[in-house]
């Protein structure tokens, strides 16, 4: 997952909660970071991604295979 693919999946699952959301929750999983902090800290946005989702109970159905763009038709 790039960092690009993180941040459409958290705003595609969060809506207008996914700017507070990543700035503001502390995620005990990502060392007491936000995922912003942890973002910048270096660590793999999907990591980030699924702390992000274990912390704010997203089903598991919809962790995987979120935020990449539908492939272009030529």
């Amino acid at each position: 997952m790039r960092r690009s693919e993180f941040l459409r999946a958290v705003d595609d699952e969060f809506g207008a909660r996914a700017a507070m959301l990543t700035t503001d929750l502390v995620l005990d999983a990502l060392g007491n970071r936000t995922a912003a902090e942890a973002l910048d800290a270096g660590v793999a946005p999907r990591e980030i991604w699924l702390a992000l989702c274990a912390e704010t109970d997203v089903p598991a159905e919809r962790r995987y295979g979120v935020g990449r763009l539908e492939p272009r038709r030529h």
